[in-house]
């Protein structure tokens, strides 16, 4: 079927380096975009250094 190759073929893809590439890329750009939202509305300029966390349960439980 059509769909087994179009499914296997974007399997295929999603395994490359160039996808990875091109995911990491992205994500760049959306974070850039959000940043310069947030700056806008009066947000605080996050730290260079500050990086990507990911925050667990606890976590947010503590800043509430």
């Amino acid at each position: 079927m059509e769909t087994d190759k179009f499914e296997k073929a974007f399997s295929d893809f999603l395994d490359q380096d160039e996808y990875d590439e091109a995911q990491t890329a992205l994500f760049s750009m959306v974070r850039s975009s959000f940043k310069a939202g947030w700056e806008a509305a009066g947000g605080e300029t996050p730290r260079p250094d500050a990086g990507i966390r990911l925050l667990t349960a606890r976590d947010k439980a503590k800043s509430r």
